[in-house]
């Protein structure tokens, strides 16, 4: 396979860190910026020393996630931009609403979880917030991009379907070989007609790749099976926006 014919399969964000994605059909990155709106909230697990007036990079596990929290994958959740308002459904049915720009919205989201996941919190839930600050799972702005020819190489390996979204990435990518992000740390690639990154490592995959999203059932174990099948625990990269654009699906991926 070439890489001639790469496309971006997919996009999505994820406005609240650990809750579900949101898929885009298009949006625009910033030099040195996360997708918009991506990680912009997160859901303190516990005190976590986390100052919105000088906020800092914290490790994950502060923070409601999937990797120990894998119950949150049983919610949808959506994010309305205009109005910063957090709708989250369990079953189908709407079970809390909130503004996160004012302290009863934020209640509200802080109430649910506090029942929710009652039995594995730490101290009372916050929803934490900061201008301008992403809670990603690294210190540096980034886009995450997914290889999905390597999601089935993971697939052959584990012996079952893979569902890409276990990965939590923001572009998905079709038309590459398996494995080929790999060989692009260090270079840029452009993305649609005028973006381009530089892609700067690796993603170190932890165990909320175990986690079912459509289920919330922890199943597979994708850290160990990469390991002793790959002899890495890697899937997809992480890129520095270098170039301003727009980016939507079926755009071309150059590499």
């Amino acid at each position: 396979m070439t890489t001639a014919n790469a496309k971006i399969h997919a996009i999505y964000r994820y406005p609240v860190k650990g809750l579900s994605p949101e898929p885009l059909a298009r949006t625009t990155l910033a030099v040195q910026d996360t997708l918009p709106a991506d990680r912009l909230y997160a859901i303190e697990n516990g005190p976590s020393g986390f100052d919105p007036a000088a906020p800092r990079h914290q490790p994950k596990q502060r923070y409601l996630m999937l990797m120990r929290n894998e119950r949150l994958a049983q919610l949808r959740t959506r994010f309305d931009d205009s109005n910063h308002t957090l709708a989250v459904e369990a079953q189908g049915r709407e079970v809390a609403r909130g503004d996160l720009r004012t302290p009863a919205g934020r209640a509200v989201i802080e109430r649910f979880f506090a029942v929710f996941c009652g039995d594995e919190l730490r101290g009372a839930p916050k929803v934490l917030h900061a201008p301008g600050f992403s809670f990603s799972d690294v210190a540096r702005k980034v886009v995450s991009i997914i290889n999905l020819a390597s999601v089935a190489a993971v697939e052959g390996a584990v012996g079952r379907p893979v569902h890409p979204l276990r990965f939590r990435a923001n572009v998905y990518v079709t038309g590459w070989p398996a494995w080929h992000e790999f060989d692009l740390v260090g270079r840029e690639i452009a993305l649609g007609g005028s973006a381009w990154l530089k892609i700067i490592k690796p993603i170190v995959r932890c165990a909320a790749t175990n986690v079912d999203p459509d289920t919330g059932m922890r199943d597979l174990s994708i850290p160990d099976t990469l390991i002793r099948s790959f002899g890495h625990a890697d899937c997809g990269v992480y890129g520095e926006v270098a170039q301003a654009g727009d980016i939507a699906r079926a755009d071309d991926v150059g590499s």
